[in-house]
């Protein structure tokens, strides 16, 4: 069974191709999926998806790094975050490479939903980009007042950066989620930074419809290719595919509070 921890089904449900990548998701095995929020509208509908398809898919909200500096309505986030079908806060997070300009209303927000988190004891699904000192500066601190299980901080998701930060992740608590790019050609520092991540602290995903792994490049990424990163990753480990997918989804299920 895979566990494809980080999925926007936004596209899917407009153009009604939601059903058919639900399917082949299933013939391959994805069998729990996490409907990622991050605005208004994304969290409406993973809270939808999530009521829709109890014990299948699973819900988090939260507002993310594009929507600094603009008003957000956080009393009827905070409600949604103590909602059932609500298992995490995320996508929250820093991205400095297309808005650096926005450093400060970014720590704002990313700040606020941190504190939504520790308010609710949920665990953060978090963005990073070229804003590793920051990211990880506002995630010791978070750390600090986590009133949760220690095991339960959060993830790292779409990991892309050193091993340096990965360490630092991990000595936190934190888990690390891995996409289709650490099986892109290009991608051999990643790869050596999931051969070094612990396999009880690594999570996968596809990011769908974004980051199509190979042999799926300039595809539409969907659920049902998180079985190819996963091949990637037991490779890297030296053990049975069947063996990361049932590590990596029991991690999961730890994370979001399902077992």
């Amino acid at each position: 069974m895979f566990f494809d921890t980080h999925v926007h089904f936004d596209s899917f449900v407009a153009d009604d191709s939601f059903d058919d990548i639900l399917e082949r998701a299933n013939i391959s095995r994805v069998r729990k999926l996490l409907a990622v929020g991050g605005s208004a509208e994304a969290n409406a509908l993973s809270l939808k998806l999530a009521a829709e398809f109890s014990g299948k898919i699973f819900g988090s909200v939260g507002f993310d790094r594009d929507l600094a500096g603009m008003e957000l309505d956080f009393s009827v986030l905070k409600k949604q975050a103590n909602m059932p079908e609500t298992v995490a806060i995320g996508e929250i997070g820093l991205d400095y490479f297309y808005e650096p300009e926005k450093k400060v209303s970014q720590k704002e927000l990313f700040s606020h939903c941190l504190e939504l988190a520790s308010e609710v004891s949920k665990p953060v699904i978090v963005h990073s980009r070229d804003a590793d000192e920051d990211t990880l500066g506002m995630l010791t601190d978070f750390s600090k007042v986590w009133r949760g299980d220690a095991a339960r901080l959060g993830v790292l998701h779409c990991f892309t950066r050193d091993v340096h930060l990965a360490k630092a992740l991990l000595d936190l608590g934190l888990m690390i989620s891995f996409s289709g790019i650490v099986t892109f050609r290009n991608a051999d520092p990643l790869r050596e930074v999931a051969k070094m991540v612990p396999l009880d602290r690594m999570l996968i995903e596809t990011d769908s419809p974004y980051l199509a792994p190979v042999p799926h490049r300039g595809k539409r990424c969907e659920p049902a290719f998180v079985a190819d990163t996963a091949v990637l990753l037991a490779e890297l480990h030296g053990i049975s595919v069947e063996r990361l997918a049932e590590q990596t989804s029991q991690n999961a299920m730890k994370l979001f509070g399902l077992l």
